[in-house]
């Protein structure tokens, strides 16, 4: 297990982080009404008929309903840093032994009914999840064949971090939201704003310090994700004052050298190569047709896109066409 994957792994353990990650990004789950004042853990242990199945989940949490009396929603979460193409595979056995779990732990008789279940995919990799949601895009079948009705059926829900449009985002004061806004690479001056966010929520509730240990641990591999120094403050204001020295600096050279390649090879053409490089500070390196977009870009263009340069989360926002 990557020191991600604990951290993770003790960030959703906290039912506070959960709830907020089920109001922000799984609409579903909220219309049938959750109660998260009574929710409780679940073990995620659990095995088949066969100890060579044993399976030991991420986090399972069991959530009441108010959709009808003795309802539990068994909200399992599984962590990936990478798309994973047989996911919904995966799924599909991960949510069959719960319930084989659950038939022999509750004594379930002939004639009851199997608690509802969802899985939750939280991924923070760089790039998009690609992988199919639901099974049936998984099966070598015609469209129309009779054999489709015998196929099994299931679907999982996915949180793309770095893929949730900044109008989601915008106006939430959630954990979730600022865990989102951490996992994405940012320049200084914007990861600024998301550790204000961070010290604002905390300083309106702390009596959270389990928490607030975990994100400062968040805000220092977000740092490090950015190419930041390794060295990073325990307490998040002083990282504060680190990002606000480091924003300026950063803002500095790039300024410079926009205005050294100006001169030596006029004022637009220095401001398209100044360009070039932030988006792949940002997003790592461009294909050569991104390249030679930017390059040849009129002045205009190149404007546009430097506005949008850091509210984007990919580079196909920041070069999409001109509305």
């Amino acid at each position: 297990m990557t020191d991600t994957d604990t951290l993770y792994h003790r960030l959703f353990s906290h039912p506070l982080m959960v709830e907020h990650l089920v109001r922000d990004f799984v609409p579903d789950a909220m219309a049938v009404g959750l109660d998260f004042t009574h929710m409780d853990r679940v073990s995620a242990k659990f095995h088949g008929d066969r100890v060579r199945t044993r399976r030991e989940g991420d986090i399972i949490w069991r959530i009441p309903a108010h959709e009808g009396p003795d309802i539990y929603l068994h909200l399992l979460l599984e962590f990936q840093s990478t798309s994973d193409w047989w996911m919904a595979v995966r799924a599909q056995v991960y949510e069959g032994l719960l319930w084989q779990h659950l038939i022999k732990e509750n004594d379930l008789k002939d004639g009851d009914r199997l608690p509802p279940v969802l899985l939750v995919v939280i991924h923070n990799g760089a790039r998009a999840w690609t992988a199919p949601t639901d099974t049936t895009d998984l099966i070598n079948l015609p469209k129309g064949s009779p054999l489709w009705p015998w196929q099994p059926r299931l679907r999982y829900h996915v949180l793309d971090m770095g893929r949730v449009p900044e109008d989601t985002l915008t106006g939430r004061e959630t954990l979730t939201s600022l865990l989102v806004r951490l996992e994405r690479p940012q320049e200084p001056g914007a990861l600024r704003h998301v550790v204000d966010g961070v010290i604002a929520w905390f300083r309106a509730h702390p009596d959270y310090t389990d928490l607030k240990q975990l994100f400062t641990a968040l805000v220092g591999q977000a740092l490090r994700g950015s190419g930041l120094p390794d060295r990073i403050p325990d307490d998040l204001r002083e990282v504060r004052t680190m990002l606000e020295t480091l924003g300026e600096e950063w803002t500095k050279k790039w300024r410079a050298e926009g205005r050294a390649e100006g001169r030596a090879e006029g004022r637009a053409e220095g401001q398209v190569h100044m360009l070039a490089r932030l988006i792949e500070h940002r997003f790592g390196p461009l294909t050569d047709d991104q390249r030679t977009r930017i390059l040849s870009a009129d002045e205009a263009t190149v404007a546009l896109w430097e506005k949008r340069l850091f509210e984007a989360t990919s580079i196909d926002d920041v070069l999409s066409q001109p509305h």
